[in-house]
């Protein structure tokens, strides 16, 4: 069913997880037990207006048609890929855009959010940063990332010849928030958002299927493993501080040290979760065997895999991609020191959906759109 029509004093309960929808109800003078029922029509029943939800008192759902709203963005596009990846450009209530992207696997179906319209860090091989930034996506506006793809991977034929048994049910197995933005920039939204995506009343994935990806933003580390069990990714890139800062300028405020650090408390904290480091393979900028070597000698006792990811060029960038042999050669160096290595298959290429390529459409506050706009050899 559509969505009810918002007014300008409408709450959006997609904002909310299952324990702030349960403080919600008790100021309206309900029971707890109320949010149970919302979040079961929401995302298991598919239900967007309180009038459907038909185990709700009539006098309830009169009142949260009066004082709340259930919205979801809008799909602009959808383009899918030679692969089977599919993308989707989504606008926001304030017209800005963002994308999302699906990948379809066998025995799994990955969907790749965003948290923030643009992003706030300057990576310089990233095509989000390249665009700047807007705001943070609420909490309505992450969930409804996985609820908008939910909906329809569930009619896609291709999906469901690639995977038979399940594609109907649980199109989406997996979640990770690699997308636009920096989500430890944006901690409260985005735990508010993974806790539904973890609880059993709405998409019911496992802590180990969503995973949160960060450039390295020490104190959030630090705050999530307080605060909601994920896996941890993380965007390393360089195996020493002087190149990391040119990857990734967040490196001058928290170097690899602090960073490799909080990964060691994080790990700790989750009884020895395993963190993934990131790692873009640049051609002839991080990429030689004695990179490989540094690399294998920060990580020695930290519990976790590196994830090496031919890099993916978009217009305007100069950095060319790592050679397949020379990435091979990396990895087994890396292999060679005890190192667990998977190599990341490039997908969604063709259209723009491969890491580093999102960049949405949208307003950017910061004017470094303008700046990135210049020829990169002035920007190094």
């Amino acid at each position: 069913m559509p969505p009810v029509p918002m007014m300008e004093t409408s709450e959006n309960l997609l904002c909310l997880d299952r324990s702030a929808l349960e403080s919600y109800f008790v100021s309206m003078g309900e029971k707890p037990f109320r949010a149970r029922q919302l979040l079961q029509w929401i995302y298991q029943r598919d239900v967007l207006s309180f009038s459907g939800m038909t185990d709700l008192s009539k006098p309830l759902r009169t009142r949260l048609d009066s004082e709340a709203c259930l919205i979801l963005p809008e799909i602009v596009s959808q383009r899918t890929s030679t692969d089977g990846t599919v993308k989707w450009l989504i606008r926001l209530r304030d017209g800005n855009c963002i994308e999302t992207v699906y990948i379809p696997e066998p025995d799994r179906g990955t969907l790749c959010i965003s948290s923030q319209v643009g992003c706030s860090l300057n990576c310089t091989f990233c095509a989000t940063a390249r665009q700047g930034y807007n705001r943070n996506l609420d909490a309505g506006e992450i969930i409804s990332q996985v609820l908008l793809a939910s909906r329809a991977l569930k009619n896609d034929e291709r999906l469901r010849a690639l995977r038979p048994d399940r594609a109907l049910e649980r199109p989406v197995t997996n979640v990770v928030l690699m997308g636009m933005g920096e989500p430890l920039l944006n901690l409260d939204n985005v735990v508010a958002a993974m806790r539904l995506m973890m609880d059993d009343l709405s998409f019911g994935l496992s802590w180990r299927r969503v995973t949160l990806s960060t450039a390295g933003h020490v104190p959030g580390i630090d705050a999530l493993a307080k605060l909601c069990r994920v896996a941890l990714a993380v965007s390393l890139h360089a195996p020493n501080d002087e190149l990391r800062t040119r990857l990734v300028p967040l490196n001058r405020k928290y170097p690899i040290r602090m960073l490799l650090d909080s990964c060691r408390r994080y790990s700790n904290a989750g009884n020895r979760i395993r963190v993934t480091f990131e790692y873009v393979m640049l051609e002839d900028v991080n990429d030689d065997i004695g990179h490989a070597r540094e690399l294998a000698g920060l990580l020695q006792d930290i519990a976790c895999k590196v994830n090496l990811i031919p890099f993916n060029p978009y217009p305007g960038i100069l950095y060319k991609r790592s050679g397949p042999d020379r990435i091979a050669r990396f990895s087994e160096e890396l292999r060679r020191k005890d190192v667990f290595v998977v190599t990341r298959r490039t997908r969604g290429e063709d259209i723009e959906a491969a890491c580093g390529q999102l960049a949405g459409d949208f307003s950017d506050r910061t004017r470094r759109s303008l700046r990135m706009s210049r020829p990169q050899s002035e920007l190094s």
